[in-house]
């Protein structure tokens, strides 16, 4: 007979755990007919809906939906990963968090069915010295570990898992993985890729997927699924000379996601393409254009760039989501006192308040939370972006489109026309930009931009390599604040350590002189499944703020260096970018890993 894991052991394994009492153990068995019951209808009423459900029953299902409460921890319901762990301890099976990032398609997908999958709830994660690793719900069913044997003719061993994490695995995999077989399986013909620089020589009649196939659509949307799940900030579809790549970055760092035949690439990027209205046709110029995702929660825009690589066309897609763009600026990572001064700068009828950083830095992000602070109906706002990153009620956004003579430069006369209150400039790039916004904050308006410089002082001699006039800096700068973005600790798996303040320093790093001959307690993340094992969740910025005092003026006027200028700021009580770095160190937000990663030792 076979053997699997019934309701009355499980209650019996929460109950040796102390999760539950003896009576709720009861209370449970005695109303095991009437919950699979009424579970077995929900699961009808699902599946005449589309979900991808498992039609068994199984006891962690009826356990949830009873909503027992954890008498462990005195908090909460039990959880379906508490009543897995619970079985995993009481077995001495591994319980495994699944990461769809950890996972290998081809391994997923190609070691059992998708049926086979949902009717055993069962999962391959990993090949490594020839044993299949299956990640399973019921680890008791010695059948499907025999069978998957059988097949495969590799040692196999269980870990435990939960039913949710399998089931979206198994929806995420295979649903992509299907939807790419089956759009590669409609090409009438070999494809030869034009794109593909190493094979111009090869021209010829090809068949290809439209744009607009099903299965094409199904992978898109999976690919947008996975990557919104999975807090991705941007996805990339590489062509390579036999296969297309997926990757997508979280929290700073490219992780590879998928991998796909070549003959499906190009039928993926028309999709894209043809979703943010770009020329299907054109394969040989870069494009950029954006559409915008609807999901449950909320609006999510997509910034579409299409470039062409070596292999054919490349795609980076911008995931812009309204929760990173406009924060509460308290949320941005400035240090109290570094957010007073910027708040000051803000409060100002007229000037220019400048944000500096290389890319990827977080610029865009203090710009539009600093616009939503500003924003109301008593103030005009508007906006040049390139492009409009994030469209937002509240301003009045402009594009710029140089085939149409629609420049920072050229479009800001325009704007002065247009009554605003505070103006917004994407990028100061060029003298004529720079003067324009120079002349908008010398007629009474608030101007807020960005440079490319790595320190606060240096955006100081930036406007003078442009051409604008010293003192026309310094009567029209507000405040410069440089920043970059660095990886919060994952709030759960931070622990302590200790560390000499000699060690620390001999990383790099300065140490108030209080400090500096004691043990300093640290925190980094030992890596758990909240943040896939990399020790850190979440992304929040270092500043650096310099107001523009008299003195700092006159350093300007009489064309002080950079250097004299900082060495001023810091007198006055700046800090820079790397002192700050150290304080969120020490506070226990990052590591020092994290800090020596993001800003050298110049910044």
């Amino acid at each position: 007979m076979k053997k699997k894991l019934g309701l009355s052991q499980v209650c019996e394994i929460l109950l040796r755990q102390n999760l539950i009492t003896k009576e709720q153990k009861d209370s449970i068995l005695l109303k095991e007919e009437s919950q699979k019951n009424k579970l077995a209808k929900l699961n009808a009423f699902k599946n005449n809906a589309s979900e991808l459900i498992c039609k068994d029953i199984l006891p962690s299902d009826i356990i949830i939906d009873l909503k027992i409460p954890n008498q462990k921890t005195g908090e909460g319901y039990l959880t379906e990963e508490t009543i897995m762990r619970a079985v995993s301890d009481m077995l001495s099976i591994p319980f495994k968090k699944i990461d769809p990032l950890d996972l290998d398609i081809e391994v997923v997908t190609k070691t059992v069915s998708k049926a086979f999958a949902i009717r055993n709830l069962a999962v391959p994660i990993e090949v490594k010295n020839n044993e299949l690793k299956v990640a399973m719900v019921d680890p008791l069913d010695s059948e499907v570990l025999d069978d998957i044997k059988k097949v495969q003719k590799l040692k196999v061993s269980p870990v435990i898992s939960t039913k949710s994490d399998i089931l979206k695995t198994i929806k995420e995999f295979y649903g992509f993985k299907q939807s790419v077989i089956k759009a590669e399986k409609e090409l009438v013909t070999p494809i030869i890729d034009i794109g593909n620089l190493e094979q111009y020589s090869a021209l010829g009649n090809q068949g290809g997927i439209e744009s607009t196939d099903k299965h094409i659509q199904n992978a898109v949307d999976h690919l947008f699924s996975h990557a919104l799940e999975q807090r991705a900030s941007d996805i990339h579809i590489e062509p390579k000379r036999n296969e297309s790549i997926v990757r997508i970055r979280i929290d700073g760092v490219l992780h590879v996601t998928y991998t796909m035949p070549k003959v499906v690439h190009n039928a993926i990027i028309s999709r894209l393409k043809s979703m943010s209205r770009l020329n299907i046709a054109e394969k040989r110029r870069p494009q950029d254009g954006r559409t915008k995702l609807k999901t449950m929660e909320k609006d999510i825009e997509i910034r579409v760039s299409t470039i062409p690589v070596a292999f054919g066309e490349k795609v980076v897609m911008r995931v812009l989501s309204p929760d990173i763009l406009f924060q509460d600026l308290e949320r941005l990572g400035f240090l109290a006192p570094d957010l007073i001064h910027y708040r000051k700068f803000l409060q100002k009828n007229h000037g220019i308040i400048l944000v500096t950083g290389p890319t990827g830095s977080g610029k865009t992000t203090t710009l539009y939370s600093s616009l939503r602070t500003l924003a109301s109906s008593a103030v005009n706002i508007t906006t040049v972006e390139d492009p409009i990153e994030m469209v937002h009620e509240d301003f009045n956004q402009i594009a710029v489109q140089p085939a149409i003579d629609i420049t920072f430069a050229s479009i800001l006369k325009n704007i002065l026309r247009q009554d605003p209150d505070i103006i917004m400039i994407g990028e100061i790039r060029d003298h004529e930009t720079a003067r324009n916004a120079i002349q908008a904050a010398l007629t009474g308006h608030l101007v807020l931009s960005t440079l490319h410089t790595n320190d606060a002082a240096g955006a100081v001699t930036r406007l003078v390599d442009l051409g604008i006039e010293p003192f026309l800096i310094s009567s029209t700068l507000l405040g410069i604040v440089a920043q970059r973005l660095v990886r919060s600790i994952c709030p759960h798996c931070e622990e302590t350590f200790t560390l000499t303040g000699e060690d620390f320093e001999t990383l790099g790093f300065s140490l108030p002189a209080d400090i500096r001959n004691k043990p300093i307690n640290l925190k980094k993340g030992k890596g758990c499944r909240h943040c896939r094992d990399t020790g850190y969740r979440g992304r929040e910025g270092i500043f650096e703020v310099l107001s523009i005092t008299d003195e700092i003026k006159n350093h300007i006027n009489t064309q002080k260096s950079s250097d004299i200028i900082k060495q001023t700021a810091q007198k006055q009580g700046m800090k820079l970018l790397r002192e700050n770095a150290v304080t969120k160190i020490l506070k226990g937000k990052t590591t020092y890993n994290e800090v020596l990663r993001c800003i050298s030792q110049e910044d």
